[in-house]
């Protein structure tokens, strides 16, 4: 992936739109949390890297193929530190290898973030049209998507700020709501954003007419955007310039400078910019549209049965109904059970009733008032190198699995409080043990003493797997000295 490209050549075998081709640019908001969706979505793990609706696309890859194959510009995408390289290896395996990754170096809301992006865009055409999606909704047809945008940048290249507006199915209380003046052109002028409502004023609002659910989806130029956030909000506009012309690249990625970044105010573009402008509009899309917010939208996303449960993984049941099961990792069996969501993971169980998977933002809190591990991170953790998984942990030990892409490397580093013994199960390794490089093939091993510098590469063309024992009296991954390493990381 480059720094930042303007243009993106179409790849051979890509299929080409019956529609016009569009002139946009998407903008890809992939740096939130998901935390009503765990124990699947985690921190370090969160569900736009997830497949979440019975496909293999995550809704990041999801999301990206919606407009990639029409858009005649580059992706941009907007994310945080800590999954930068998920980012990358999802666009990887989409195929897409031109994309421009900007890096938040806090979290800001999304004001900041769609600042951010339209600068660097502005900096090479302040008249390109944006495209700004959250990368965590879902929206199957992708083709009535793509026409819709048809018209949103037809109103933007008119000097309109253009937010999709899905048009309602129920009363909903989860969604914000957009109210916009009744007119006979695509794009309406909007009258007033509606904060989330209780039962009794959504259904208000949907029997009034001309209301629409907010989905966070924006059409509009680099300049007007930017032009209307100077009137409205000069600290952020200022500071995200500032944060844009001292950014650096590091591999893939843009790094955007820290101390003005942080300066910006932690504020949503809805509060920042589309409630106060004059120019706003909404463009009603009819089609289906899910922000996969809740375990019952993932429900009502998931291909069931004709008792409504719907299952994921290794699952039996019997004399249920409306129910949501999934596993991860083991078999999960469920008895006369109504409108009841299980979720399994490695290291963690979620029962939860159907109705109040809304509330699970509670339950979080509570894990993070406990300081639970497994609210930041799964047993398997990724690295841009490979993965690990810890198969077995106790006092002053533990045992891991990992596995090291071919051609990866893991840093150069030292622990001060535990030694390590490797063995190889599958492929070759090259291990710097000290002053000594050491190839180890299957059934081989290595001891690693306690504060030894050491290394791990893998020079074949499979993956690397081997088995970690530790020991010591610290066994916590920040535990790690970095002398070198091949990911930019401290």
């Amino acid at each position: 992936m480059r720094a930042d490209r303007q243009q993106r050549p179409r790849r051979a075998g890509e299929k080409r739109m019956a529609e016009q081709t569009l002139d946009i640019r998407p903008v890809v908001l992939a740096g939130g949390s998901g935390s009503r969706l765990w124990p699947l979505s985690r921190t370090d793990y969160p569900k736009q890297f997830l497949a979440l609706d019975g496909g293999e696309r995550t809704l990041l890859q999801d999301t990206v193929s919606r407009v990639v194959g029409a858009a005649t510009r580059a992706p941009m995408l907007v994310c945080n530190e800590r999954t930068r390289f998920l980012v990358a290896e999802q666009l990887q395996a989409l195929g897409v290898d031109d994309a421009t990754i900007l890096l938040e170096p806090a979290a800001r809301n999304t004001a900041p973030a769609i600042a951010a992006a339209a600068w660097q865009i502005a900096a090479s055409d302040e008249n390109a049209v944006m495209l700004v999606m959250p990368a965590d909704h879902l929206i199957p047809d992708h083709a009535a998507f793509r026409t819709s945008l048809v018209s949103a940048a037809e109103a933007a290249r008119q000097g309109k700020l253009v937010t999709l507006g899905i048009t309602p199915k129920r009363p909903e209380t989860g969604y914000g709501y957009i109210a916009a003046e009744p007119a006979n052109e695509a794009a309406r002028p909007v009258t007033k954003f509606i904060e989330k409502p209780d039962a009794a004023t959504a259904a208000s609002l949907i029997s009034g007419g001309n209301v629409y659910w907010n989905a966070g989806i924006f059409v509009f130029t680099a300049k007007v955007f930017l032009d209307t956030l100077r009137e409205f909000a000069p600290g952020i506009h200022e500071q995200a310039r500032l944060a844009v012309a001292g950014a650096e690249t590091d591999l893939d990625f843009v790094r955007l400078e820290s101390k003005a970044f942080e300066a910006c105010d932690d504020i949503s573009v809805d509060y920042a910019v589309m409630e106060r402008a004059t120019n706003t509009v909404v463009l009603p899309f009819e089609h289906e549209w899910s922000d996969i917010g809740s375990w019952d939208a993932v429900h009502a996303a998931t291909p069931a049965d004709e008792r409504g449960n719907a299952s994921v993984g290794d699952v039996v049941q019997a004399e249920c109904a409306n129910t949501y099961i999934r596993s991860e990792s083991r078999l999960v069996t469920a008895y006369g059970l109504e409108n009841v969501c299980i979720v399994e993971t490695p290291d963690a169980v979620l029962v939860a009733d159907m109705a109040s998977s809304q509330g699970i933002k509670a339950l979080v809190s509570k894990l993070a008032e406990l300081e639970r591990k497994e609210l930041v991170e799964h047993r398997t953790v990724y690295r841009p190198w490979g993965h690990y998984d810890s198969l077995n942990m106790g006092s002053r030990f533990q045992v891991k699995r990992i596995t090291v892409k071919p051609g990866a490397k893991l840093s150069l580093q030292k622990h001060f409080h535990r030694s390590e013994h490797w063995v190889v199960v599958h492929g070759t390794a090259i291990v710097t043990n000290g002053d000594k490089d050491i190839m180890l093939s299957e059934n081989e091993s290595t001891y690693i003493p306690l504060g030894t510098m050491h290394r791990l590469y893998n020079p074949g063309s499979i993956p690397l797997e081997l088995i970690e024992v530790q020991s010591g009296s610290y066994l916590g991954e920040d535990d790690i000295v970095r002398v070198g390493d091949e990911y930019g990381r401290s």
